[in-house]
């Protein structure tokens, strides 16, 4: 049986994507490639145990709900990440994948909702986007701009017309939590008549921003 290092499974609201609001069991994976300049879950980047896949779904059996989260650190690090994937589909869930947009998406199986996170210049780490991905969106997939200032918003634009991300889905813009007021960024959208979802990190306007395992 397939087995993965695993940071945390925990139920909670979610608090990101078109899901929004939405009570939620969250597989957040051990492992990322990438380290943000504003990441939240720098916790998640070694702490973790090794798991059988049955372990995991048992696990996520028992906090009850239909939606299921993967995430990380980065989930598509780990190989066995899209094994986890199908089991969680054959179970019924509705599965979730958020990835950091610098590893191949294609290797997530038919079902999964994937929630591509495109890095802009002020994460650090711009470079490392995988630009493929954004031309292998299906329908239910999404894509996901963290937004620190002007500078990212206008890159985030630039890149949003240049894939015509706006004809295929919602973008989510997203300001970093604690740095861009909202308020900026959706006068912002307004003033460009962008065809995008401001999102705010609901759970950290919930509980705070530091809680861990929400």
């Amino acid at each position: 049986m397939s087995r993965l290092k695993v940071n945390e499974i925990f139920g909670s609201i979610q608090g990101e994507s078109s899901f929004a609001g939405l009570p939620c069991v969250f597989v957040r994976l051990t492992g990322c490639n990438l380290r943000c300049r504003y990441c939240d879950t720098k916790y998640a980047y070694d702490e973790g145990r090794d798991m059988e896949i049955g372990e995991i779904l048992r696990a996520v059996g028992k906090m009850g709900g239909r939606l299921v989260e993967i995430t990380g650190g980065e989930p598509l690090l780990q190989p066995a990440t899209p094994d986890l994937a199908a089991c969680l589909l054959e179970a019924g869930y509705k599965v979730l994948a958020e990835t950091n947009g610098s590893l191949p998406i294609e290797a997530l199986p038919k079902g999964v909702v994937r929630i591509v996170d495109v890095k802009c210049p002020g994460s650090g780490e711009s470079r490392k986007v995988r630009w493929k991905n954004l031309k292998l969106l299906g329908p239910e997939d999404e894509v996901k701009f963290v937004i620190g200032s002007r500078e990212d918003y206008e890159w985030a634009r630039g890149v949003v017309r240049q894939f015509r991300l706006e004809d295929r889905s919602w973008p989510l813009f997203s300001p970093v939590h604690g740095k861009l007021p909202p308020s900026n960024l959706a006068e912002w959208i307004l003033a460009d008549g962008l065809r995008v979802r401001l999102q705010l990190q609901l759970h950290k306007y919930i509980w705070g921003a530091d809680r861990q395992g929400v």
